[in-house]
């Protein structure tokens, strides 16, 4: 049997991992709600958070609950250990969508696994899947990427490293960095290129705007940026648009950056903006 295979076939205690609402109470699901009144030990990312859930849900919540953030989660880990040691189920939450997804929780998956406990999840809302979804961009390859790095020069290397990605991008970003996110996607990709941003999904003030990354850039500066955001960006079409030497040869030279041979950038060159490989190679010929 495979080492990663949950060992003890359902006798044992599990770690359950909850996808909560994003934001309207009622998009929980009734084995979310079960689950909760019915839990002995829960860690939330936010339990005072978590705890008004509750009471918007109409659970009674009798669990014992400790919070389960970036900042904590390793030191609890042997707190969540020694409960599901001792026979308890141990249900974890964040704070809206899917725990672990750019949120507490992988460490404390992992930590089960190793240690054979059985890991089940209550699927429910995805602010990921949720903005794929609502762009109106191509949803049949995408990469989801976290948070962007926050200060400027590691976000716009971090941005062009991105500009040729083909699959459909999606990620998140504070209601304070947006726009210079959105400026440093501008850069790396000319304002031209479409996308979407989403925020407060599911809340009252729910808005979805689309355009260019021009037109999203403009949005940005239109007013105060507030609540919960997740951006999804078009993916980089190679046919779109001829690519300069200028720019082939920066890419390779990216690469290289990484550690990898010249031979083994070019080749991830090529195949990233699906260009024939000798092109690629005359190019840095003439660049050397």
């Amino acid at each position: 049997m495979d080492k990663d295979t949950d060992r003890h076939n359902g006798s044992m205690s599990e770690l359950i991992l909850a996808a909560v609402p994003l934001g309207n109470p009622g998009d929980a699901s009734t084995r979310l709600k079960d689950a909760i009144a019915q839990a002995e030990f829960i860690a939330a990312e936010d339990s005072r958070r978590f705890l008004r859930l509750c009471k918007d849900l109409d659970v009674e919540c009798r669990a014992q609950v400790i919070s389960f953030f970036e900042g904590n989660e390793s030191s609890r880990l042997d707190e969540i250990a020694a409960k599901l040691t001792s026979g308890s189920n141990v249900l974890l939450v964040s704070d809206a969508g899917m725990p672990s997804v750019s949120d507490p929780g992988y460490r404390a998956v992992r930590m089960a696994i190793d240690k054979g406990f059985k890991v089940s999840i209550i699927p429910g809302p995805s602010a990921v899947l949720s903005a794929l979804a609502l762009s109106g961009l191509p949803t049949d390859s995408f990469v989801f990427d976290g948070f962007p790095p926050r200060t400027a020069g590691a976000r716009q290397q971090w941005c062009d490293e991105r500009a040729h990605e083909a699959r459909t991008l999606v990620f998140f970003e504070a209601p304070h960095r947006i726009s210079e996110t959105i400026e440093a996607f501008r850069r790396a990709c000319g304002g031209d290129r479409p996308g979407a941003i989403c925020r407060e999904m599911t809340k009252t003030y729910e808005e979805v705007i689309r355009g260019t990354l021009d037109e999203l850039h403009e949005w940005t500066l239109s007013k105060e940026m507030l609540g919960e955001f997740t951006v999804v960006i078009s993916g980089y079409d190679s046919k779109s648009r001829d690519v300069s030497s200028d720019e082939i040869a920066a890419m390779v030279k990216r690469f290289e950056s990484t550690g990898i041979t010249r031979k083994e950038a070019i080749t991830m060159t090529a195949k990233e903006l699906r260009i024939p490989k000798r092109k690629v190679f005359d190019i840095m010929v003439v660049e050397k």
